[in-house]
């Protein structure tokens, strides 16, 4: 092997190591956690200050504000895979290009996004939405102020990519956590001074801003030659477009079927509906904060390992599987188990009444969707992000059909069922498109079957109407059995190793 290749091989492993990706996914874990604790806290007082009606359209700012990011035509995502592919190959000059043409592209396409904004909102507010009349002026306000962040949104996702691509997740989550946290309790700073929304919406701005100033300069600190080597380049764009292209799709669809709903559910419904489907929404998909810290990780390590060694990636692909599984089904369980008790203890019976059945539905979705994730993330990081948008082109109408036609038999609850069953599906193609690119994966997937048959049969049981101490005692003997088998059967001696190390320090070097 020659030398360079030699010295390449190392690099990869060293940035694709099991013990530094356990450690930055632990950065991930605690950067969104500590934020969803938060949200337990935040939330009733935020529903109490605000009114249902109000808050349903927080909901909507947030979750416009939370995926803005995502209209980037893919630029972010090809972003971390070229610079985790080639700074490794010590091509700074490259690099550098590459990174300031992608700033620029997601600065153009953030400027779009605003004149977008602008445009549509009050076609929204006044015609789409069921927005109360008095309601009605400040919302679209707040939907202006939503729209002047958007170059803010985009950009910081690039910035982040880089950062990723450095496995520089420490740093990403020093700036995640405070972010999080401002998110949810800046708009309860401003509820003593005033009720309305665009008080509010300027605050979850203004945050941005912060957070994407403190990426650059992060950026700036572990690539040093970045600030003095402003360069475009045309062949960049080339790359980036060739490989976001098809990541566009996923990442303008992808969201959409996640945030639609509650848009057709204020259309076919009201606002009011939108609270108690939203609110279990944006609980039950906090526990994605397991897979999501995982897969951020995985993504670089993916695509750096796929080329020169795919049993690697298969190794990292069948470990990733495993981690999500064990650490997202009890949550799930219990999730299912308390949800009326839970819901009625935090937010009240009335709400509970509503909510309970929608968020059973919603964590099934959420447990399958969270190990659909990796294959996913496998298929956009070996450079094949357009199966998984093919498949979400075909997904979308049948997607939407089923939709409209659950809420208006069945109401929140008809959502929540339509959004689960389109999760299935969805899992099943990722899973497919995977075994395509890692034949060596067959048997362990085989394997897998008759666990994930028994999780979701007892997902089901858990559905099941009790009392507390029934729901209590049929957790807790699920539980010990599943952690008894997790423990002794799912996981390898080096694994148990590796898992109870993973908390020890480790340094590598920024460039």
């Amino acid at each position: 092997m020659p030398v360079a290749e030699s010295e390449n091989t190392v690099k990869i492993n060293r940035l694709t190591s099991g013990r530094l990706l356990a450690r930055n996914a632990v950065w991930n874990l605690v950067g969104s956690g500590i934020p969803m604790l938060v949200a337990v806290v935040c939330i009733p007082i935020l529903i109490r200050g605000l009114g249902t009606d109000r808050f349903g359209v927080l909901t909507l700012a947030w979750a416009l504000i939370g995926y803005a990011s995502l209209f980037d035509l893919g630029i972010g995502r090809a972003l971390t895979k070229l610079v985790a592919e080639r700074f490794e190959n010590s091509d700074l000059e490259e690099t550098y290009r590459l990174i300031w043409t992608s700033l620029f592209m997601m600065l153009i396409l953030g400027m779009t996004c605003t004149g977008v904004a602008v445009m549509i909102s009050p076609w929204l507010v006044h015609r789409e939405l069921n927005i109360p009349p008095t309601l009605q002026a400040e919302t679209l306000s707040a939907f202006y102020a939503l729209g002047i962040g958007m170059p803010i949104v985009i950009t910081s996702s690039g910035l982040r990519g880089v950062l990723e691509a450095r496995q520089r997740f420490d740093l990403i989550n020093w700036l995640r956590i405070p972010l999080g946290i401002f998110l949810l309790a800046g708009p309860l700073a401003v509820l003593p001074f005033s009720k309305s929304l665009v008080p509010v919406v300027w605050v979850l701005v203004g945050a941005r801003t912060v957070s994407w100033a403190g990426n650059l300069f992060l950026c700036f600190h572990i690539i040093p030659g970045l600030k003095s080597h402003i360069r475009l380049e045309r062949h960049a764009m080339q790359a980036l477009l060739s490989f976001g292209g098809w990541m566009t799709v996923t990442n303008i669809v992808g969201p959409l079927m996640v945030t639609f709903d509650r848009f057709v559910i204020g259309s076919v419904a009201s606002v009011a509906a939108v609270a108690y489907y939203a609110t279990p929404f944006e609980m039950v998909t906090k526990f994605w904060v397991v897979p999501s810290a995982l897969l951020g990780v995985m993504f670089p390590a993916f695509s750096s390992s796929f080329i020169d060694n795919s049993e690697h990636t298969g190794l990292l692909f069948r470990r990733s599987i495993k981690f999500v599984f064990v650490f997202l089904f009890p949550v799930v369980v219990l999730t299912i188990a308390f949800a009326k008790d839970g819901l009625a203890i935090w937010l009240g019976m009335n709400f509970a009444n509503h909510s309970s059945r929608v968020l059973q539905w919603l964590a099934v979705g959420v447990f399958l969707n969270g190990l659909a994730q990796v294959p996913c993330v496998l298929v956009q990081g070996v450079g094949r992000p357009d199966w998984a948008a093919k498949a979400h082109l075909v997904e979308v109408p049948c997607y939407l059909g089923l939709l409209w036609a659950m809420i208006r038999a069945h109401g929140v609850e008809g959502a929540a069922m339509a959004w689960t069953i389109r999760i299935a599906i969805d899992a099943l193609i990722m899973f497919m498109f995977a075994l395509r690119l890692l034949p060596e994966c067959r048997t362990a997937f085989r394997r897998a079957i008759a666990p994930l048959g028994f999780a979701l049969l007892a997902l089901a049981l858990a559905t099941l109407p009790a009392s507390v101490a029934a729901e209590g005692s049929f957790s807790l003997h699920t539980l010990i059995v599943y952690g008894f088998i997790a423990w002794y059967f799912g996981f390898t001696p080096m694994e148990k190793t590796a898992l109870l190390r993973s908390l020890k320090p480790v340094r590598i070097a920024d460039h």
